[in-house]
């Protein structure tokens, strides 16, 4: 017996395509890429309670994120950091979906969260000592309700449903911590990519059967890597949520407005005893995959420019400017606090201090290891392999 699910393709003896076609659902949008803003009974209230000073700071988040991008991205390429994985083009979902929570919700992240980080007071050279492998991770989790970097895909996703029964246990028990707010929810972040591995499958299947406070957060940049997202889904990410018995939203992620507006809805609902929801945010990762990445083996300049014209700070800004909410100096001053912003972060990232290797196999194990020890003897003698550096005079001039 064949078993069919929606979006897989089945072909018999004769070679004919048995493709279960699910229908498209069209993301949520408000503000187009002109930056007009469309009327919406549901989503527009959620906007219209937002003050001035509110709309201007997610511009800023999203200009300063976007500067911090391109200074990781640069210092990479001078050898200050052994990778980066960029989020050019994201800046919207990220900022509107973190704006909409509270500060006492938990996030787990993948390794791309980087507006999430800043906007939840994160330094950028907090952020960068992963990637410039000096500390595992550079912030404490529980002082930002934002767990560390995940790189392991889908792995956060296993630790969040962990983190949420965890929460539903201490209101069975009444025994709430101090720390921790009684409406706590949890955000599972996900790239498209990582919604095909089973961690996902598992951890969503303890939020539904246990209708646990859980957020799942899908940015869907078009690219698992150089694996186009049609070849991982027949349909929208969005479904899968039905699969398991809970809401999934489509929300356009260039939108920062939406992505609020949406993020605001569900995580309400969640928090009356709702059980989980699902948002797809439907973006594109403009920048490659990583810093190891060449984008250009894989897809076309014509998709690129494509999304290029969508860009997500254009068409905010665009909106601002038209509203009066936002003026001239007000963007030259956002402009120059994040020009401040990545000459303090190289700075910082410069002066951190590398990591001692022998510490990163101590404490490994709480007792010394054989193994352990047999690796920490053969990076010495890699090390002592290489000729040490003489000073000028010993060199008998320059270097």
């Amino acid at each position: 017996m064949a078993l069919l699910t929606c979006g897989a393709a089945i072909s018999g003896a004769t070679g004919e395509d048995h493709t279960v076609q699910p229908q498209e659902v069209q993301p949520i949008q408000l503000l187009a890429p002109d930056g007009k803003l469309a009327e919406n009974e549901v989503y527009g209230p959620y906007i219209a309670a937002l003050s001035a000073e509110e709309l201007r700071e997610l511009y800023r988040y999203m200009v300063m994120e976007r500067r911090l991008d391109a200074e990781a991205t640069s210092l990479q390429r001078q050898g200050q950091l052994a990778l980066w994985a960029p989020a050019l083009g994201q800046e919207a979902a990220q900022v509107g979906t973190i704006a909409a929570l509270k500060t006492s919700d938990m996030v787990f992240p993948t390794y791309r969260e980087h507006a999430m980080a800043l906007y939840r007071g994160i330094a950028p050279e907090e952020l960068l000592t992963m990637f410039r492998a000096t500390r595992h991770t550079g912030w404490d989790p529980r002082q930002h309700n934002f767990q560390v970097y995940t790189l392991v895909l889908a792995a956060q996703t296993l630790h969040a449903a962990g983190w949420a029964m965890g929460i539903n246990q201490d209101l069975r028990m009444g025994s709430i911590p101090r720390d921790r707010a009684e409406d706590e929810i949890v955000v599972a972040c996900i790239g498209d990519g990582a919604t095909s591995q089973g961690d996902v499958h598992e951890s969503m299947v303890f939020a539904s059967s246990y209708e646990l406070p859980m957020l799942y957060f899908i940015q869907n940049n078009h690219w698992a890597i150089s694996v186009p997202t049609r070849t991982q889904s027949r349909g929208p990410l969005a479904n899968r949520a039905l699969g398991y018995g809970f809401e999934g939203v489509r929300v356009d992620g260039n939108d920062v407005l939406a992505s609020y507006a949406v993020a605001t809805k569900l995580s309400a609902e969640i928090r009356a005893g709702k059980g989980p929801k699902l948002i797809e945010s439907v973006t594109y990762r403009m920048g490659a995959h990583t810093t190891a990445d060449d984008p250009t083996k894989y897809r076309s300049a014509q998709e690129l420019e494509l999304w290029e014209g969508r860009d997500p700070i254009r068409r905010y800004r665009t909106w601002l400017d038209s509203t009066g909410d936002a003026d001239q100096s007000y963007f030259e001053q956002v402009d120059a606090e994040s020009k401040d912003l990545a000459s303090d972060m190289r700075k910082s990232v410069l002066a951190l201090e590398p990591i001692d290797l022998e510490r990163v196999f101590d404490t490994v194990y709480s007792e010394p290891h054989r193994q352990v020890e047999a690796e920490k003897a053969w990076l010495k003698d890699y090390e002592a392999g290489f000729a040490e550096e003489t000073t000028s005079t010993e060199a008998g001039g320059t270097r």
